[in-house]
């Protein structure tokens, strides 16, 4: 059935994914950087984080697919996608303007240039316009004659991110209190946590 509210949630996510290929691509992340077997390019944990969370989602929406639950398989994608675009993209803009050097650089082009491709190749069924428009910003042909996604198998943890996440919410929650905007620099925080989640911390 048609529903004017489903629409806008559509259009907000067409929308939100436009946005983050023109800031992905933007930063130079093209498909020569798109990794593909050689990962060691991917020196930061987070950035193998990301990609390995990528590789869960890629095999979910398949198996989702496999049984015919579409509905299920967009849920997936979505969910990762919102997580990487307000968690993650914020968490590395630094790194990707080269300010910890060109190895972190490198490390984190390579994992937004292949998790956009994913990303793209997993949204197409459900956001056809948008993606076919994405892909022919950066690739030739059509993404909907392009292949489904593999997983890419990283070795990293799928938990970082979330974990990272949730202190940046913080960060974000205590802006919002304070009255100040969200691009205010924080000058110091500190971060109460188990010795485990501290140390994810650092990693990411």
């Amino acid at each position: 059935a048609y529903e004017i509210a489903q629409m806008k949630i559509g259009r907000r996510l067409a929308i939100k994914l436009l946005n983050a290929s023109k800031f992905v691509l933007n930063l130079g992340a093209t498909e020569n950087s798109v990794v593909a077997t050689d990962l060691s390019v991917l020196t930061n944990p987070l950035d193998r984080a990301v990609l390995a969370q990528l590789a869960d989602v890629v095999r979910q929406s398949t198996k989702a697919f496999e049984n015919y639950d579409y509905a299920r398989a967009l849920q997936i994608t979505e969910s990762f996608f919102w997580q990487f675009t307000d968690d993650y993209v914020e968490l590395i803009k630094d790194r990707a303007y080269g300010a910890a050097g060109e190895a972190e650089q490198a490390s984190v082009l390579a994992a937004l240039a292949t998790s956009l491709d994913t990303l793209l190749r997993l949204f197409a069924p459900f956001l056809p316009f948008a993606t076919e428009e994405v892909w022919g910003w950066w690739r030739n042909g059509s993404v909907h004659r392009a292949q489904w996604p593999s997983a890419v198998e990283v070795d990293g943890d799928t938990t970082l991110l979330a974990t990272v996440g949730t202190a940046l919410s913080g960060v974000r929650k205590a802006k919002s209190e304070a009255k100040v905007k969200q691009r205010t620099e924080v000058l110091s925080a500190t971060i109460t946590a188990s010795e485990s989640l501290t140390t994810q911390l650092k990693a990411g």
